[in-house]
C-alpha cells in the first residue's frame, strides 16, 4: 500500500460511522495516481461534507503528499 493510499484511508476511516467499509484503491498511471475511495452509503455525507468542503480538503492534502514525492493524484469518491 503507497502512501497516498495510506493518507486517504486513515482519514477516511477517522470520518465515517463504518471505518470497516472503507475501501481504497491505488491505481497508478503514467502521470497521475487515481485514489478510488468507496464508504458505506450512509457515510458518504460525512466524506464529502457540506458543499463539497471535506472532500475538497482530502483531496488538498492528498495533492500536496503527491507533490512531495513528484507525483500528481486525483481522488474519486466512488458511490457505493
Amino acid at each position: 500500500m503507497g502512501k497516498l493510499q495510506e493518507l486517504v484511508e486513515f482519514v477516511a476511516k477517522s470520518l465515517v460511522d463504518h471505518p470497516e467499509k472503507v475501501e481504497v484503491r491505488e491505481i497508478e498511471g503514467e502521470k497521475t495516481t487515481v485514489i478510488e475511495l468507496k464508504v458505506a452509503p450512509e457515510d458518504l455525507g460525512k466524506v464529502i461534507g457540506r458543499q463539497g468542503r471535506t472532500a475538497r480538503a482530502i483531496r488538498t492534502l492528498l495533492a500536496a503528499v503527491a507533490r512531495k514525492q513528484n507525483k500528481r493524484a486525483v481522488l474519486e469518491i466512488l458511490e457505493p
